[in-house]
């Protein structure tokens, strides 16, 4: 039986994605006990998931919402510093409480998450074994690929070269408040500098829920990159309740967990499905309040809730409309449902381009009015089923939970790396 640690940041999809491995791995005899501020116990819903707070003067009980809502306006140029700030504190708190931590918890082998170099760093200073996940797209880096938190079009010309250079010159700078936090954590440490997450990854294996199929065409993937696809828990609890009528479209709209309360997109997109004469089920995470949802349904939405049961919807909608959530589009290329995605923040715009890359859907801007959103709907049915097809047996063989699972037993069982293909 093996300890693993988990380092995550403390977003809601990250510690699901986590929470459905540490679940395999305790089915299988191991122990897992995540490592976050005190307010991320709340999304761990398995009760034999283990929990250590930290961060109790500089990430107190009740500070994480403020935190979360900074995140979901990062679009915002005036707001990204600080959010980039909130990154860099949470890094720091996890570089400088986690040895003792994870000592005191006697933790063997560490799972930590690409977006939060803290976890690999330390296990990197320990010489603790540690494998590197990739919830949303790999922050790993291609010369010819833009970086996954660009918008940009795959392409090989030379002009696009050059743009795509000229961002991440744009993104290092800044994100070198990060960079100056790493460098010091890697003095402290007494590991080699690192300046940036894509250089926090782990040798012995880099697990994605990506598959290669959807991401652009990458070149030089680590040897020991495994893409396994979704890292979920199997569905389990009631169904949908909404009586769909067969005989209109229907379509499905999520903005996920930090962004469901954008009431005005939500509006938009429920008056252009009236103008489809659509059926609309919107799910807001419970991002808005009882009024809210009353005027969405005035303005032409079906259904409103707090959350709906995603893949069921999915399996069920004619189209998703969707902010590019890489957790909803994995989703939706399952249920071979078309999307519509209007990216935000974050990763999203690379999501939303890698969609459209693959042919299994369109994008749009979040500002988009609704007849924009009307006649973008309309042609996704124009949208080939064989891209669908495709991925969906791709995905269909990736692995996912169980072969995430095998990766990570066969670096604790042999302290090596595990290379791609090495364990089919």
């Amino acid at each position: 039986m093996t300890h693993f640690a988990v380092v995550a940041p403390a977003f809601y999809s990250h510690v699901q994605a986590f929470q459905a491995v540490a679940a395999t791995l305790i089915d299988r005899g191991h122990q897992v006990t995540f490592f976050q501020q005190a307010d991320a116990r709340r999304w761990l819903t398995d009760p034999r998931i283990g929990f250590h707070a930290l961060g109790a003067l500089s990430h107190p009980p009740g500070s994480l919402d403020a935190a979360l809502q900074r995140a979901a306006c990062s679009n915002n140029p005036l707001r990204l510093r600080r959010v980039i700030r909130d990154l860099c504190d949470t890094t720091q708190m996890l570089c400088t409480e986690l040895p003792a931590a994870l000592a005191s918890r006697q933790i063997e082998a560490l799972l930590c998450d690409q977006m939060e170099a803290a976890g690999g760093l330390v296990a990197e200073g320990l010489g603790l074994p540690y494998v590197s996940v990739a919830c949303a797209l790999p922050v790993n880096r291609e010369a010819q690929l833009p970086l996954a938190v660009m918008p940009f079009a795959y392409a090989t010309d030379e002009r696009s070269q050059q743009i795509f250079e000229g961002s991440r010159k744009v993104y290092d700078w800044l994100m070198r408040p990060l960079g100056k936090v790493l460098r010091e954590a890697s003095r402290r440490l007494a590991i080699e500098p690192r300046t940036g997450l894509h250089e926090c990854l782990s040798p012995y294996a880099q697990i994605s829920q990506t598959i290669p199929g959807f991401d652009f065409p990458r070149q030089h993937p680590p040897a020991s990159f495994h893409a396994v696809g979704p890292l979920r828990t199997p569905p389990s609890g009631p169904v949908g309740e909404w009586a769909i009528d067969p005989a209109r479209p229907f379509i499905f709209a999520s903005l996920g967990t930090l962004q469901g309360s954008r009431y005005a997109m939500f509006k938009r997109i429920a008056a252009a499905s009236r103008q489809l004469n659509a059926q609309l089920l919107v799910a807001h995470c419970g991002g808005l309040d009882t009024r809210q949802e009353k005027r969405l349904i005035n303005a032409g939405a079906t259904w409103v809730t707090d959350f709906a049961p995603q893949e069921w919807a999915l399996q069920n909608a004619d189209a998703v409309v969707t902010h590019g959530g890489l957790n909803t589009v994995m989703d939706a290329i399952v249920a071979r449902t078309p999307m519509l995605v209007m990216p935000i923040a974050f990763d999203q715009p690379g999501v939303a381009s890698r969609v459209t890359h693959a042919g299994i859907g369109l994008q749009l801007r979040r500002g988009a009015g609704a007849g924009q959103i009307r006649d973008r709907l309309v042609q996704l049915r124009g949208l080939s089923a064989e891209p669908f097809e495709r991925l969906a047996s791709e995905l269909a063989h990736a692995g996912g939970t169980a072969r995430a699972a095998d990766i990570i037993e066969a670096v604790v069982r042999t302290g090596q790396p595990v290379l791609a293909g090495q364990l089919s």
